[in-house]
């Protein structure tokens, strides 16, 4: 499977934002699919769950596919996938995430976006982490641009490492214009590529991207 796996450093980070950033310059370069194997918070709709989040990332692909398949586990708790799977007596484990996002064609870039932080759990016993390893795809890492974001980056790149994941890049989501200069802050204590996102400058973003990946 070719692809990449999207994390971040916990919830509300912008993850699903980015990556659907990511997918647009990666558009240029692969065959783009999208999958969120399980998400929570769905919308009620007429004819059953909306993942917002898969959505959103299917319809920026190249190659957009069933909402179905982009999303195999749907739930409308705000809770994990965890908790959310067994309040509702579903017995969901790793070999049904890693089946959940095999692509339909060999030919499929896939852009696989996990659920909240390396350490957040997804299914039965299951972390995000472990579904990382069983992958084994270079992974994202995003984080929130902000006061605290070094140690929020530290902490997940060494998380991480620890599982031994390639790591592509880190992105510093940067939501409101600030001038921390973290991105030239983190680069004193890690070797990993630290790339700032903010959405009025694109162009610099997508040249990184397509360099990077």
């Amino acid at each position: 499977m070719k692809g990449l796996f999207i994390s971040g450093s916990g919830t509300d980070v912008g993850k699903t934002f980015v990556a659907s950033y990511i997918i647009r310059a990666l558009n240029a370069k692969y065959r783009v699919v999208a999958r969120k194997p399980i998400e929570s918070d769905c919308v009620k709709a007429s004819d059953g769950l909306l993942p917002k989040d898969a959505v959103l990332l299917n319809n920026v692909c190249s190659n957009p596919g069933p909402i179905d398949a982009v999303c195999r586990f749907k739930f409308s708790a705000c809770v994990s996938g965890e908790k959310a799977s067994i309040e509702q007596g579903l017995s969901i484990i790793l070999k049904d995430l890693v089946k959940a996002v095999q692509p339909s064609s060999s030919d499929d870039f896939v852009v696989i976006e996990g659920a909240g932080g390396l350490y957040s759990p997804m299914a039965q016993q299951v972390l995000n982490s472990d579904f990382a390893v069983a992958i084994n795809l270079p992974m994202v890492i995003v984080v929130k641009d902000e006061l605290g974001a070094i140690n929020q980056a530290l902490l997940s790149i060494e998380a991480a490492k620890k599982h031994k994941l390639n790591i592509a890049m880190l992105v510093l989501n940067q939501i409101t214009p600030n001038s921390l200069d973290n991105a030239k802050a983190l680069s004193a204590y890690t070797d990993v590529d630290v790339v700032v996102f903010n959405k009025d400058k694109l162009s610099d973003f997508n040249t990184k991207i397509l360099t990077l990946i």
